[in-house]
């Protein structure tokens, strides 16, 4: 199944990292660990060495028993072993990459490291503080792996919308992208309301970053000073390159499908992660009992 990527004009393959260590290594920072800490706890609840119940949000665990762990895993559950998962977690490491790499919406730290993870902070904050008033509609446990996966895809393709992308072969613009993945989603009959929580609160944070400033000239959202002071203003610089790169202006290329040519590949409509013995992940039904 194809699946969206950068087009970063190179042939597939040439001057990649070499091996899965290397190549983990390259990834940018906030995709970095993001990625990685959906692989570890997403095979630790498949495998069984933890409960799902016990990286769900829960407010009452949190609050009384400090399982402050649950501030983060509930991003970081991509569903169980299938397919649709494999892919789930392809898109989250493919378009939080494009996104960090090609320059986030600048909020005071340049469109760098800062910018980004003051997004990923606000994103996951109103997640959970919009949960209650849509958990009738959404039917699944509080899990939001694939709704900031849809955040960071709607954002990015507002800060790139004339980027290009194709569907089984129709082009269409990065601004339509998520809109194309909902109605595929939706014409294949799965669960699509985590995607449209996703969208909804990434259309929020556009609004108040992109549109605001210029129609009300009024800066609502800042990256914090302390972020600012750990990870610098510009953009992201591996650790073993040793020039620092200049802020990113220019948009990101266009993205291509396994097998498709740089001018625009095929992009699949995300399949829900199909349940186990708990639902999850399952599109319309509820989180069931062991």
């Amino acid at each position: 199944m194809p699946i969206a990527q950068p087009d970063n004009g190179r042939m597939g393959g040439v001057g990649d990292p070499q091996g899965p260590d290397e190549w983990f290594k390259s990834l940018p920072l906030v995709t970095k660990y993001w990625f990685g800490a959906t692989l570890l706890v997403t095979l630790s609840v498949n495998f069984q060495i933890i409960s799902p119940y016990k990286i769900i949000f829960d407010w009452e665990s949190l609050k009384g028993n400090l399982e402050l762990w649950r501030l983060l895993t509930p991003f970081c559950f991509a569903g169980p072993f299938d397919f649709s998962t494999l892919i789930g977690c392809y898109m989250l490491m493919q378009f939080s990459k494009q996104y960090e790499t090609g320059g986030p919406f600048n909020t005071g730290a340049g469109g760098g490291t800062a910018d980004y993870i003051f997004c990923m902070l606000f994103g996951t904050s109103m997640m959970v503080l919009t949960y209650p008033f849509v958990k009738d509609m959404v039917a699944l446990p509080p899990v939001f792996c694939r709704n900031l996966t849809y955040y960071v895809l709607y954002i990015w393709s507002k800060r790139n919308p004339t980027s290009n992308a194709s569907i089984w072969g129709f082009p269409i613009k990065a601004t339509y992208l998520p809109f194309a993945y909902l109605a595929m989603t939706v014409f294949m009959g799965q669960g699509y309301m985590d995607m449209l929580h996703g969208i909804a609160i990434g259309h929020l944070y556009y609004f108040l970053v992109d549109i605001v400033p210029v129609v009300y000239g009024r800066d609502i959202l800042h990256t914090p000073a302390f972020l600012i002071d750990q990870f610098g203003v510009g953009e992201y610089t591996p650790a073993r390159e040793p020039a620092v790169r200049p802020v990113a202006g220019a948009r990101t290329g266009g993205i291509t499908g396994f097998g498709g040519s740089p001018a625009g590949g095929q992009a699949a409509a995300p399949a829900r992660p199909a349940s186990g013995n708990h639902n999850w992940g399952n599109g319309g039904q509820r989180l069931g009992a062991d």
